[in-house]
């Protein structure tokens, strides 16, 4: 029996197996436990013509269309919530330079079934009348030959990276999950069964006997896994269920710093661009005040 090889690697080394190009799908949900040490690496990195394939998206895409990485994004949703307008992304698709390929919420999500499925697309009965057909090519009608009714093939998702965070993984790629989750956690596991290039982002790792205690928690198993990076407040300033609050304070200064291309590069040299990585990154946010959000409970510290 072959022994097993260690994933785990640093963030840059994650960022690079990301290629200018790919088709990338972020794990979480709206505002909620979204990747962000993989995004800002992949900024640092300098990725670009990236396309983002998700089916609610924030921070994650607004911060990399801002920071030229992403070229197409398809999706259903991109905005901060009850934060405001994702304005770069806005700025961005008004002037051309990121093109927005809309699905609906639900089939953007069976997108990525489509591709668990191995299918090449996922079958819906209800756009017909919809603007959504006259304006992405990409969704195809045919007749249904079991009544003979228009039906519209959906294409898969087709990720070539997924990149999620998660409460703890252990250094062969097996990712624990939390045993109660929602829409955030649910749609980390849809990624992650669309592509077995999967980059994990983790606030612990932990032995992987911890991992045989409960292999029901198991849920994104290690042949997914291509590489798992120990990151703490790896999400912020979005939440991790039972383990790290939002930063709505960040939040709000995200939102403000957005209203300009300026403003917002400024933001990008002082938490990004500008310091050593995501250690220099959690310096610059204060490391007292990540602190203050922690849970403490749910897998993470």
């Amino acid at each position: 029996m072959a022994e097993r090889t260690s994933k785990l690697c640093s963030l840059r080394q994650a960022a690079d197996l990301i290629r200018d190009g790919d088709r990338v799908a972020f794990g979480g949900f709206a505002i909620y436990q979204k990747p962000m040490a993989l995004v800002h690496e992949i900024i640092r990195a300098g990725k670009k013509g990236l396309t983002v394939v998700g089916s609610v998206n924030s921070v994650d895409v607004d911060m990399l269309a801002g920071a030229g990485c992403v070229r197409t994004v398809e999706t259903s949703y991109v905005g901060l919530e009850k934060f405001g307008l994702a304005m770069n992304y806005r700025r961005a698709v008004q002037d051309g330079t990121v093109a927005a390929v809309h699905y609906p919420e639900i089939l953007a999500w069976d997108r990525f079934r489509a591709d668990a499925e191995g299918l090449e697309f996922w079958p819906a009965a209800y756009l017909g009348g919809s603007d959504i057909v006259n304006l992405n090519p990409a969704i195809r009608r045919f007749e249904n030959p079991m009544n003979g009714k228009p039906m519209y093939a959906i294409p898969a998702a087709a990720p070539d990276v997924a990149v999620v965070h998660v409460p703890a993984a252990d250094i062969y790629g097996n990712v624990r999950i939390q045993p109660r989750h929602l829409l955030p956690q649910s749609m980390d596991i849809a990624v992650s069964r669309a592509t077995r290039n999967v980059i994990v982002t983790a606030e612990r790792i932990i032995p992987t006997a911890e991992i045989r205690e409960a292999p029901h928690l198991n849920v994104i198993p290690a042949f997914r896994v291509r590489a798992v990076v120990h990151a703490p407040h790896g999400s912020h300033p979005t939440p991790v269920l039972s383990v790290m609050r939002m930063d709505d304070a960040f939040f709000r200064e995200y939102a403000e710093a957005s209203a300009t291309p300026g403003r917002f590069g400024a933001f990008l040299d002082r938490y990004v661009r500008g310091v050593d990585g995501h250690e220099g990154y959690l310096d610059a946010v204060g490391r007292a005040r990540l602190d203050a959000l922690e849970e403490g409970t749910g897998g993470g510290k």
